[in-house]
């Protein structure tokens, strides 16, 4: 046989090799959505408030409503995840990617968040929430028809970077925010300032995305029956059109950085 004919096959064998090893260990799965559930752990929300939260979801992922609307897409499934967050030094995962295409797996994924109990932080950012989501769709194995991060919280930004920026970042990258805000007329601790319109914020500075809405929990109490309605409605996709192109409202979408730079002013012994 040839030198030549040997030498290019001996190539091809090698290039054949090498992109063997560079190619995915896994294929990915096809989801109708990935979704991450982000949790606001911040300083507003005390111990039974944060337990109310986390039993909400709990509650909410082992109904036949939002089981329903899991197996309602093209392909039956979902990928899922839930993370907790409050300022900048406080985010974690709790509960990694899962697929969840039945009640058993459901359960699962319920019975890991429950070991771990919830631990609330200080400040609030959305930004650092949004920034630390973002790369979790990137090699997590899913290939989502739909990438949303699912942000729930009783307050605005006040830390990290402004929420705008970031949340249009998302969308470059097309991932879609949705909000569910706790409506609480209680003031934070050391009386932190209340933040009354919560959810025009939400509307106006936070979410993003044709689908995306935000919905309101009439305080902690009302969590469990928000959340269920919310995910049904997250996951098979019941939510209106939005327009791709809004007009400005001219919402202050830093008055939650003014209220604490206030607070500090009026409190300077704060750390």
């Amino acid at each position: 046989m040839p030198c030549n004919v040997v030498m290019a096959r001996a190539v091809l064998i090698i290039a054949v090799l090498i992109a063997g090893a560079l190619s995915p260990a896994r294929s990915e799965t096809v989801v109708d959505l990935e979704l991450v559930l982000a949790v606001d752990m911040s300083g507003s929300i005390d111990a039974a408030e944060a337990r109310l939260q986390r039993d909400g979801y709990i509650e909410a992922l082992s109904s036949d409503e939002v089981l329903a609307a899991i197996t309602s897409g093209p392909y039956q499934r979902i990928a899922l995840a839930y993370v907790e967050w409050a300022g900048v030094a406080h985010i974690r995962m709790v509960v990694d990617w899962q697929l969840i295409d039945s009640r058993a797996a459901a359960l699962d994924f319920i019975e890991e968040l429950a070991l771990t109990p919830p631990i609330t932080g200080r400040r609030t950012s959305i930004s650092n929430a949004i920034h630390y989501t973002l790369p979790l769709f990137r090699g997590n194995g899913f290939n989502g028809r739909r990438k949303i991060i699912d942000i729930s919280g009783d307050g605005p930004n006040n830390s990290g970077f402004p929420v705008v920026p970031t949340r249009d970042r998302a969308a470059a990258e097309g991932v879609g925010i949705n909000g569910l805000v706790i409506l609480n007329d209680k003031p934070g601790p050391l009386g932190f300032p209340v933040l009354e319109d919560l959810d025009i914020y939400y509307e106006e500075c936070v979410i993003v995305g044709t689908g995306a809405f935000v919905l309101a929990a009439d305080g902690f109490g009302d969590f469990g029956r928000a959340i269920r309605r919310k995910l049904v409605l997250e996951i098979a996709d019941l939510a209106p059109r939005r327009p791709l192109i809004r007009p400005a409202s001219g919402y202050d979408c830093l008055i939650g950085e003014r209220q604490l730079q206030q607070w500090l002013r009026d409190n300077p012994f704060d750390p």
